[in-house]
């Protein structure tokens, strides 16, 4: 079972000290991929970094100009294009002078499951595109971009060194599991990428959406667990004669609220994807949401 922290204490629009280094803002977009809304995290003091600023709401805009007055804003990271991430970065940018940095938003996938999960702003572009291990600095932080690749192809990670801590945008969030939603999200990206987080041993997890993760390396084990008890169960519907994903989702994700049934589909699209390359699982032409699956 993953051990997940669902309790939090803020108020929309409240910049809270959460470290020494970090304060956080927390904009009101509430749902159901986006838990109490999106964590705006500033870095530093007096020239910060401001780590996914969030949805373009006036009041929310209103808030983070407010918290950073006085103080200049250096850099403005994005983990990555989705809504309830990326698109206030070019007004707060306008206003503050700051540059963008992030991997710009993928072209070739269009947005064919907009809606099934916080959507995409499919018009992202950062000024500074990151390469995987760069380095982003500023008066008392060090910030290092970890590409992180299966929620979407273009997400970032990004690790701050004198707190061995990690903001990890939607990568890994405490209060729920990730939604990997092809073809932009993959998970066999995915559990590299979770793999590769796992070995640097951070001390704290800061997604984007709900409370840190103090207790990193099981949590971590817990979400990894957690992807490959579902394969489990997807081999198992498949041994049952469950030939088809529609017919799989309502039995795997019983206990699931039913608004997230697609986005839980596209999951298992995802784990078909990868059982399929992998030669577990079989289908006829490509895999997708249509096709009929069945034990290699």
């Amino acid at each position: 079972m993953i051990p997940y922290i669902r309790e939090i204490e803020f108020e929309y629009g409240r910049c809270d000290q959460v470290s020494p280094l970090i304060r956080r803002v927390i904009a009101r977009n509430p749902g159901p991929f986006t838990y109490t809304g999106t964590g705006v995290y500033i870095v530093g003091s007096g020239e910060v970094a401001v780590i996914d600023p969030g949805p373009e709401i006036a009041e929310h805009l209103d808030a983070l100009l407010a918290v950073l007055g006085g103080e200049r804003v250096t850099h403005i990271l994005v983990t990555h294009h989705h809504l309830d991430h990326s698109p206030l970065a070019r007004p707060l940018a306008d206003l503050t002078g700051a540059t963008i940095y992030g991997r710009a938003a993928p072209t070739d996938h269009g947005e064919a499951h907009a809606g099934l999960e916080e959507g995409a702003d499919g018009r992202f572009r950062p000024d500074v595109e990151l390469a995987d291990g760069q380095i982003l600095s500023g008066p008392g932080w060090t910030l290092e971009a970890i590409a992180t690749p299966g929620h979407t192809s273009n997400h970032v990670c990004f690790g701050l060194k004198e707190e061995n801590a990690l903001f990890c945008g939607d990568h890994i969030m405490g209060w729920s599991t990730t939604v990997i939603t092809p073809p932009d999200g993959d998970m066999g990206d995915y559990f590299a990428s979770l793999e590769k987080v796992r070995a640097r041993s951070f001390d704290t997890l800061w997604p984007t959406h709900g409370a840190p993760v103090r207790e990193v390396e099981p949590f971590i084990d817990a979400y990894i667990a957690h992807r490959r008890a579902r394969e489990v169960q997807i081999l198992d519907a498949l041994a049952a004669g469950h030939t088809r994903i529609k017919a799989m989702v309502p039995v795997l994700y019983a206990a699931v609220d039913p608004r997230l049934h697609p986005a839980a589909a596209m999951s298992v699209l995802a784990h078909m994807q990868q059982l399929v390359r992998e030669g577990r699982v079989l289908c006829d032409g490509a895999p997708d949401l249509e096709a009929d699956y069945r034990l290699a």
